[in-house]
């Protein structure tokens, strides 16, 4: 009996190696918990701003000194010209990874309740989000904010800069500027995206309180 695996890990595409620091099961909970409750996150949007949502998460990372990376999944037609689809007709989707250390092994959790209650590893993750094999999932530096529209390979990612800050917040505020509907909420929400990018900097100094190694 064949047994078809949904999705395939594209080594290519991937640009992480062996992380200097590393987060236990047990922390990478914590921040899933974390995220998943906070106020600024709304999870039910699940169809607009992973890239922005999952930005976000990588950015309050970094500022607390966390280790983070971001985990890309492809529909196998998007990326690879044939056969395969993600679930709710998406091409793509992306969300903040932590690398954890267990049993001497680097395994990669991501933290987005978007699509699942809990923390899963990178590789259930993009299986859950699979509607048609194959898909293809990876590991990316957190920098990398999106990926160009065609000819998509490992030098061509853009990096964060002050235009895709603009579309995190954006997206923080359920705004999607790329639409006709985002483009007059951009007008007459100025207000809410002000107090979105305020509630993004106070949200830096809400670290969360993660359980010490020896207490697991």
């Amino acid at each position: 009996m064949n047994i078809i695996v949904p999705t395939l890990f594209d080594s290519v595409l991937s640009d992480t190696g062996f992380p200097e620091k590393t987060v236990s099961k047990k922390q990478a909970e914590q921040l899933f918990i974390f995220f998943k409750q906070h106020r600024l996150f709304n999870w039910k949007n699940a169809n607009n701003g992973c890239e922005g949502r999952a930005d976000a998460i990588c950015v309050l990372l970094d500022e607390w000194d966390i280790p983070n990376y971001k985990g890309w999944v492809f529909g196998g037609a998007y990326l690879k010209n044939h056969v395969g689809e993600l679930k709710q007709n998406w091409n793509y989707h992306v969300a903040a990874v932590v690398p954890v250390m267990q049993d001497g092994l680097v395994l990669h959790y991501v933290l987005d309740p978007a699509t699942s209650n809990s923390l899963l590893l990178i590789e259930e993750w993009a299986a859950a989000i699979t509607q048609l094999p194959h898909s293809y999932y990876f590991t990316r530096q957190s920098h990398w904010y999106i990926f160009p529209n065609k000819y998509i390979s490992t030098s061509k990612w853009h990096s964060r800069n002050k235009q895709n800050r603009k579309w995190m917040i954006q997206c923080l505020a359920g705004i999607n500027s790329l639409t006709a509907t985002g483009k007059a909420k951009l007008c007459f929400n100025k207000i809410g995206l002000r107090n979105t990018l305020s509630a993004f900097k106070q949200m830096k100094k809400e670290k969360p309180v993660l359980s010490v190694l020896n207490d697991i």
